[in-house]
């Protein structure tokens, strides 16, 4: 048999509990010997049960997992070559560090002497050589964070698996460790899988990291490529902070969003097609602006090291205008958000302060702008037309205009389509056709992109000005104007009509 160049491989995993709800959907990944690999995620995305189901303490529903090519889907905890650290360490409280650490050598019946040996050296890992006789609860949380991870290597896994093992710590003390887990992991070079939900830790520590939203792979790919290429608007949004704009791409290296043409690097996207962009607040430069637009000296004679003029680069890059209307500083630099001619907000980062009311101008580099295909461009229903001139769509009927039934007959297979701006949502829910839960929130530099998911567990996307926060109760409504029934594909038809032959037989 051919050994796998691959440590680790997840091949199409999910993992459904008895409410029917994925905790993972189709979830395959690839890791090599010796990888630093982080699953970054918000809670409840299924980073922790695709730990889980790696180290033996869940099965998955489908799938398989293989460690160095062996099938381990079925095999249990103690039998796999991994060794996993806990968010809350549990350690035992009875013994002392020196014991704890030697547990599981003592389980598997090594002698005294080797296993003295043994955990010194691993203590020695982790620095805390002088440490053995003390009890756990005499020690400080980032004491027991080391403590952990030395029960864990001492039997030389050849995984590590680390679900949140910082997360107790306060941030110094979290800066300290992640520096310290780096080097760890140089030092045993073995392989590193750990669950984070901070960003800047997965950044800080991970050869690679992949992003994980309900029970869904995102992107895999290296702290470099996710920052600065993300592949959509939740990759862009959950890492670090973003400017996220409707745009339209006009053709190769040509995009236009805040009513301008900005020259990018992108191509393939086609011409004249909707897509966003994506502009790091620090990558937006920033001047002072005379009412000509030109850079203005006069606020910064105090300033020697500020030459507006020097620090805009040159070239005929596209720039826009607005006015500063908050300026915050957060130690390194200064977050302001300004609000252009055009009546868009940008997030802006500078190590200069421009107070609000300043007039200033603003480029983006052509390099700086990510440009990302749109997930979708409007909601898409199945449906089935019904007498009286409605649609049954999302467990609910809809009126619709009376010319549709010109085109359709009652019971007929439809698919129904509503822009974003269209859906209408009420304060009251008993207002709405249906109800629902704002589930996510995206702000597109004019507009809300929000998430409303139904009482049934479907998604409702919407387009809004209105302020709503997560976890808000609302009514849905769309008036029948806006609603545009299309015939469905025969393709879609037969296939149903296959899987309707397969069941009954």
């Amino acid at each position: 048999m051919q050994k796998s160049q691959f440590i680790i491989e997840v091949n199409h995993v999910s993992k459904q509990f008895g409410d029917g709800k994925f905790a993972l959907n189709d979830v395959s990944l690839q890791v090599t010997k010796g990888e630093f690999v982080t699953i970054l995620g918000p809670s409840g995305c299924g980073k922790t049960t695709l730990l889980r189901c790696i180290a033996g303490f869940q099965v998955a529903t489908s799938g398989d997992i293989l460690l160095n090519g062996s099938d381990v889907t079925d095999m249990p905890p103690h039998q796999r070559p991994v060794n996993t650290v806990f968010q809350k360490y549990a350690l035992f409280p009875h013994l002392n560090v020196f014991d704890n650490v030697a547990f599981g050598l003592k389980l598997r019946g090594v002698e005294r002497e080797e296993m003295i040996r043994r955990v010194r050296k691993a203590l020695k890992m982790v620095s805390m050589s002088d440490y053995e006789y003390r009890d756990v609860d005499s020690l400080s949380g980032g004491q027991q964070q080391r403590v952990a991870i030395a029960r864990a290597i001492i039997n030389e896994p050849e995984v590590l698996l680390l679900d949140e093992p910082l997360a107790a710590l306060d941030r110094k003390m979290r800066a300290d460790m992640q520096m310290e887990l780096r080097d760890m992991h140089r030092k045993l070079g073995i392989t590193f899988i750990y669950v984070t939900h901070d960003q800047e830790e997965a950044l800080t520590l991970s050869d690679r990291i992949v992003v994980m939203r309900e029970g869904k792979i995102q992107q895999i790919g290296t702290p470099t490529d996710i920052y600065n290429e993300p592949q959509n608007c939740f990759v862009a949004n959950f890492i670090g902070e973003s400017n996220i704009l409707d745009a339209v791409m006009v053709r190769d290296r040509l995009v236009r969003f805040c009513g301008r043409d900005f020259e990018c690097i992108d191509e393939g996207f086609g011409e004249d097609t909707e897509v966003d962009v994506v502009i790091r607040p620090e990558d937006v430069y920033i001047w002072k602006a005379d009412k000509q637009g030109n850079a203005d000296q006069t606020d910064f004679a105090d300033q020697a090291d500020y030459d507006p003029d020097d620090r805009i680069p040159k070239g005929h890059f596209t720039r826009f205008y607005g006015e500063v209307i908050s300026s915050i500083f957060k130690g390194v630099h200064y977050e302001m958000t300004v609000k252009t001619e055009d009546g868009y907000e940008f997030e802006v980062q500078d190590y200069h302060e421009f107070k609000p009311g300043t007039k200033v101008g603003m480029l983006v580099k052509p390099e700086d702008i990510q440009v990302m295909r749109k997930e979708r461009l409007c909601n898409t229903f199945a449906g089935i037309y019904m007498p009286q001139n409605r649609v049954g769509f999302l467990e609910a009927e809809w009126d619709v205009p009376e010319r549709m039934s010109e085109r359709f007959e009652a019971g007929e297979q439809v698919q129904v389509e509503v822009d974003f701006n269209r859906v209408n949502l009420q304060d009251d829910e008993e207002e709405g056709v249906l109800a629902g839960e704002v589930h996510f929130i995206l702000y597109k530099g004019d507009h809300y992109h929000i998430t409303i998911r139904t009482d049934d567990g479907d998604d409702i996307f919407v387009d809004t000005n209105d302020i709503w926060d997560v976890g808000d109760r609302v009514g849905i409504k769309i008036a029948p104007s806006y609603i545009r029934l299309k015939k469905k594909q025969v393709k879609e038809q037969q296939t149903e009509q296959n899987d309707d032959q397969t069941v009954s037989k």
